[in-house]
């Protein structure tokens, strides 16, 4: 077991649980009410702002924005991977998923397919900005697909990602919503399958997902989805290997330089 947080401490059971079906959750790293102005701060100073990877406004905001930077370290979050994975921790990506009334659907995929890690070690956490709900388009998931993977394939023309899990490599009969309140996460593994359906519903749906692997994985920092200066954050423990390249947390002044 890892030095955890009492309070955030697994049990052998929920860990059990995550090595059979790919996730875990939800928990709550806060309540709606404390999630509110913190909501409020993202929709006024990340989603109106240009940040460090100039293709989108809701990635890699750790390195400009204090807000987000706290997000990723809550220790809500980074305990109970610690419990997973062991006691040295980065949070290497963070991305803002805005999906609008109207809003394309996500296909089935597994994240894997898309990322530039060696090993190809992750297990995310998706969080709640917004309340998520079934009708505005929750993320969806299938308990036991990370024990293989799957092949992925073009993806169909008005879907929000250009490939997707196979149709004919999976059965999604089984799949678990994962409905949210303000300030709740779900964990998962890098090849979970998981998707999330065209937002028909009028309200918006905010969430933000932390990518968190170890020190002994490469990410390629100057490579897509990424950017050059890329920095990931050294969220718990320590790394001897010297792989990757840190952000310390942004301050109030480089935020308000950021922004003029």
């Amino acid at each position: 077991m890892s030095s955890a947080s009492p309070e955030y401490q697994l049990s052998r059971a929920d860990i059990d649980f995550f090595v059979e079906n790919g996730y875990l959750g939800p928990y709550a790293a806060m309540t709606p009410a404390e999630m509110a102005p913190i909501r409020a701060e993202i929709e006024s100073r990340v989603l109106t702002t240009d940040g460090p990877n100039p293709r989108s406004r809701g990635q890699s905001r750790h390195m400009d924005q204090p807000v987000v930077y706290d997000l990723a370290t809550h220790p809500a979050i980074i305990d109970r991977i610690a419990c997973l994975l062991g006691p040295d921790l980065i949070v290497w990506a963070t991305n803002f998923w805005n999906k609008a009334p109207g809003g394309a659907e996500i296909p089935w995929h597994q994240d894997i397919n898309f990322w530039p890690l060696e090993p190809p070690l992750n297990t995310s956490a998706w969080m709640a900005i917004d309340e998520v709900t079934v009708e505005n388009s929750c993320v969806q998931i299938i308990p036991g697909s990370h024990r293989e993977s799957l092949p992925h394939t073009r993806a169909e023309d008005d879907m929000a990602f250009p490939k997707m899990a196979a149709p004919d490599s999976f059965e999604a009969s089984g799949a678990v919503d994962m409905e949210l309140k303000p300030g709740e996460f779900f964990i998962f593994s890098e090849r979970t399958l998981h998707r999330s359906s065209k937002n028909t519903s009028g309200k918006r749906r905010l969430g933000i997902s932390l990518r968190v692997t170890l020190p002994i994985v490469h990410v390629f920092q100057d490579s897509s989805p990424l950017h050059p200066g890329h920095t990931a954050i050294l969220a718990k423990g320590k790394d001897v290997m010297g792989f990757n390249r840190y952000a310390s947390r942004p301050s109030s002044e480089r935020l308000s330089l950021c922004s003029q």
